[in-house]
């Protein structure tokens, strides 16, 4: 392509565009060059991230940054108008399939088989998988557990709320163990109890070697549970690296507020203010 700012392919593989500098073989996730263009809106303009292996890596924006367009074609969901992602050194559009057996994604507005029991979805997301039908029972009954979903096991996921929902939708992602897991918003409507032996259990996950990268509005959270952070916004990367070199010995919410920008004065908003005179 001769002007990456202006990718026009849409279909096919899709076209790496000129990198300063090649992908990292040794990250979990290496991406070079990402764009993608909605009409005349430009959703991601050239993205260049590594995720280290091993790291639990948080990526946060404001609404409408590029996050879930960004991780929706680092895990095959959405085509890139150009540009290169490897997972743990394998070029994922040139081998989907090999990219995505590494993977679990729990992408945002996450559509599932509703009407299968939450048993029969993690079973299921198992066999599809092609793993062997006794390691898929024995997982599925642990992640049940682990979810505290036991009791509902055998309920139709369209009855599910969105936090259990959104449960047994990670279990699904999970139940492969994947080395690379991609999760958009995993705490949205989940209970305080539920989200911190989630949070437990992934801390667990990384220890273990895998590499887990969660996107996120809640920056006090990130925060506390990652180790790296990439801030985009306007589809651009604005920064990069550990969580503490990031956020520059303040809180990683004011230093986010500094990269994106976007404060606003609410000196209109007079008529919010309480007045010991309207009685």
């Amino acid at each position: 392509m001769s002007d990456p700012s202006a990718p026009e392919q849409t279909t096919g593989t899709p076209v790496a565009a000129p990198a300063a500098r090649p992908p990292d073989p040794a990250a979990a996730l290496s991406i070079r060059g990402l764009w993608k263009r909605f009409g005349q809106k430009t959703a991601v303009a050239g993205i260049d991230l590594d995720v280290p292996r091993g790291s639990f890596y948080g990526f946060v924006g404001p609404n409408g940054a590029g996050k879930t367009t960004t991780l929706s074609m680092a895990t095959g969901l959405l085509r890139p108008d150009a540009g290169t992602v490897m997972v743990n050194g394998t070029d994922f559009w040139s081998a989907p399939d090999a990219g995505k057996a590494q993977m679990g994604v729990l992408p945002d507005g996450v559509r599932l088989f509703d009407r299968l029991t939450g048993a029969q979805l993690l079973t299921y997301s198992g066999l599809l998988r092609g793993m062997d039908r006794d390691v898929v029972a024995e997982r599925a009954d642990d992640l049940l557990r682990a979810m505290d979903l036991t009791e509902d096991k055998d309920t139709f996921v369209v009855d599910y709320s969105a936090g259990m929902t959104k449960k047994i939708a990670l279990g699904c992602a999970l139940i492969h163990a994947p080395r690379v897991l991609v999760l958009d918003e995993p705490f949205e409507a989940v209970d305080p109890v539920s989200a911190a032996n989630i949070r437990d259990m992934l801390a667990d996950y990384v220890r273990s070697g895998a590499t887990v990268i969660v996107s996120s509005h809640v920056m006090d959270l990130v925060q506390r549970m990652c180790s790296h952070v990439a801030v985009i916004a306007d589809g651009q990367i604005r920064a990069t690296g550990t969580v503490d070199d990031v956020r520059a010995g303040g809180s990683l919410e004011d230093r986010f507020v500094e990269l994106v920008g976007g404060r606003h004065q609410t000196e209109g908003l007079a008529w919010l203010r309480t007045s010991s005179d309207s009685d």
